[in-house]
């Protein structure tokens, strides 16, 4: 079973990519790491103060992403999903029943924190989308008022911190590892991501 990690900060289109990858590899299994936000009262008291929050680490329940991978890897036959809502900074899980498709079924594990997981990126694919910082900023307002019920001042105040935070965070990975670098609406960048992905899947 292979991985495929898509990072890259807020706004750069890794939902969008993710997406467009799951629709062509159809027995793809995608993993959000924004579902695996805590809701405990630390985050909640903390989200008070700390504007930048939920682009840090801690906001994140690591364990759970990395036991949700393991137990796909493994093919258990009933596996917890999660899933975080942003209005009532609540989570919630559900259990699911899995129907796995062959050794060549395809992990897509997207988020600001994919590439900060326990795993070995040496054997993962590592894309990291990239977009100008307005694109981005249009995008992740448009979104967050629409999908998280902040409001535009709220945005402005956390984007650039989240920009900077990404972008300091990424390059001990970007040293260690081996990635693809494309803009996810770039069309012939996505036509040869695909071209290589497909034959990464049929060896």
């Amino acid at each position: 079973m292979r991985t495929i990690v898509i990072t890259g900060p807020s706004g750069s289109g890794k939902s969008y990519l993710s997406s467009r990858l799951s629709k062509l590899f159809c027995d793809s299994i995608v993993i959000k790491t924004d579902s695996y936000y805590r809701d405990n009262l630390l985050i909640r008291f903390l989200s008070i103060f700390i504007l930048d929050i939920y682009d840090r680490p801690l906001s994140i329940n690591k364990n759970k992403i990395n036991n949700l991978i393991r137990s796909i890897a493994n093919k258990d036959k009933i596996i917890l999903f999660h899933k975080y809502d942003f209005k009532r900074k609540h989570s919630s899980q559900k259990k699911i029943r899995m129907n796995y498709k062959g050794d060549q079924q395809i992990i897509i594990l997207e988020g600001i924190f994919a590439h900060r997981l326990n795993l070995n990126y040496n054997k993962t694919i590592n894309i990291v989308c990239l977009e100008k910082k307005e694109t981005c900023f249009n995008r992740r307002l448009k979104r967050d008022k629409l999908e998280r019920a902040r409001s535009s001042r709220e945005v402005n105040l956390k984007f650039n911190k989240s920009w900077y935070l990404f972008y300091q965070n990424i390059q001990n990975f970007l040293n260690k590892n081996k990635f693809i670098a494309l803009n996810p609406v770039d069309k012939i960048s996505y036509e040869k991501l695909v071209f290589n992905l497909q034959n990464l899947k049929n060896n």
